[in-house]
């Protein structure tokens, strides 16, 4: 079917992981009844967004994938008949935790999953303490309604990521994300940071011919230290936004999109077609240092 209806679940978390689940049910069954048919939700929704800080005691929030969250999503999702995205960390093996986005068909089955392939380490972002690299590569998941392709918040900022997983099949990619601002900041700054992780994003959209959907927490988390910033969106393949949220509130919203504007897009503006792929072999090079 080409046109596909996606919600998007923008909203903020509290320290009580059981209370989160709950409240993003809620909110994929408020999408269903707006008529979504593949719903995403921010990345680690089941709690706070821990890795502002390195604490062991983080680890035990970690669960197996499959395990007790994605169950119960499945079982939601065969209720009504969605997909879902679900980004949660994963404790793969005693001492190998990951951060990892499950799929959830529309009839309740568990379709796989995706490893978070780029780990950042920012000050209030120390992701490399807990999380190790995918090592799944790059994945796309044929649901009911759309063939798709998850990554996760810091892939948002590497084209090959967006690339590849658009070369293998994605009709929409989407980014559960949980970025924000040290509400130490000056609003230009703010302003600036926002606009480039918009644009990068969009750019993506262009540059591969598909939808970008992005869903971003909200709220302020830290002790008010950092608000997380939502402006969850939509972009088309052209990179015009069908949707943007607010910066400040929970928003549960639905917008359709056309998967068959890709042929149109890439029919028009032949990006695809005019890969020069014999020459691309220098990209799989740190840098590029003179001989």
């Amino acid at each position: 079917m080409s046109k596909v209806k996606v919600g998007l679940v923008q909203m903020s978390c509290t320290a009580d992981k059981a209370a989160n689940l709950q409240k993003a049910m809620d909110k994929v069954r408020e999408a269903a009844s707006k008529g979504a048919q593949i719903v995403c939700l921010q990345e680690l929704f089941t709690s706070l967004y821990f890795c502002d800080v390195e604490d062991y005691d983080n680890f035990r929030l970690a669960e197996a994938i499959p395990g007790a969250s994605t169950d119960a999503l499945g079982k939601l999702a065969g209720e009504l008949g969605v997909v879902v995205i679900a980004s949660l960390f994963e404790k793969r093996a005693q001492g190998i935790y990951h951060n990892t986005t499950a799929v959830l068909d529309a009839d309740g089955s568990y379709l796989g999953k995706y490893r978070k392939m780029h780990i950042p380490d920012d000050p209030s972002y120390y992701e490399k303490f807990y999380f190790t690299p995918g090592d799944l590569g790059y994945k796309v998941f044929k649901t009911r309604f759309a063939t798709i392709g998850i990554l996760i918040c810091w892939d948002q900022w590497y084209p090959e990521a967006a690339r590849i997983t658009a070369l293998m099949g994605a009709e929409i990619l989407f980014y559960p994300t949980a970025i924000g601002w040290a509400t130490s900041q000056d609003e230009a700054t703010n302003t600036e940071q926002y606009d480039a992780w918009q644009t990068i994003q969009r750019s993506h959209a262009v540059a591969n011919g598909v939808h970008v959907v992005s869903v971003n927490r909200v709220g302020l988390e830290q002790g008010g230290a950092m608000k997380f910033w939502g402006g969850s969106f939509v972009a088309n393949p052209f990179g015009t936004l069908l949707y943007k949220a607010s910066h400040d509130v929970e928003e549960t919203t639905v917008v359709e999109i056309d998967t068959q504007a890709t042929d149109r897009y890439r029919t028009h503006w032949p990006f695809m077609r005019d890969r020069r792929i014999d020459s691309y072999q220098p990209i799989t090079k740190r840098y590029i240092d003179e001989e």
